[in-house]
């Protein structure tokens, strides 16, 4: 009985260890979740380059995926909806913030343009 304890106390603290990959590379120690943001930031990027002008929001979707953040606001008539993808990143503490998002700006079901000047200039109103 004790050894079956022994192994399974090994094996979870084996299991606990195994979800931190650290790729050492020269100086530089990059974690495993990082490498994963990086490839994300990429393909978001080459994804909102290829994106045109009154593209619906549904197309977004289907084409990137769930964006990080979704919100929906009305101004004068018109209503916008602002997806926001991770793009960049501003602080590497594992988590997403507006500000390492690129967000996509629609009007009424229509991709309007996409980036923080474009937000702006609906919030100006």
């Amino acid at each position: 009985m004790k050894s079956v304890m022994l192994l399974t106390a090994g094996f979870l603290s084996i299991s606990l260890l195994s979800g931190c990959v650290v790729v050492v590379d020269g100086d530089k120690r990059v974690s495993k979740e990082s490498v994963s943001f990086e490839a994300r930031e990429e393909s978001n990027r080459a994804a909102i380059a290829q994106l045109k002008m009154g593209t619906s929001p549904s197309a977004v979707l289907m084409a990137m995926g769930t964006p990080d953040f979704d919100e929906r606001l009305s101004r004068g008539g018109v209503d916008y909806r602002v997806l926001y993808y991770r793009t960049q990143r501003v602080a590497a503490d594992g988590m997403t913030t507006k500000d390492e998002c690129t967000p996509l700006v629609f009007a009424n079901g229509e991709l309007l343009g996409w980036g923080f000047s474009k937000l702006d200039l609906i919030e100006r109103g």
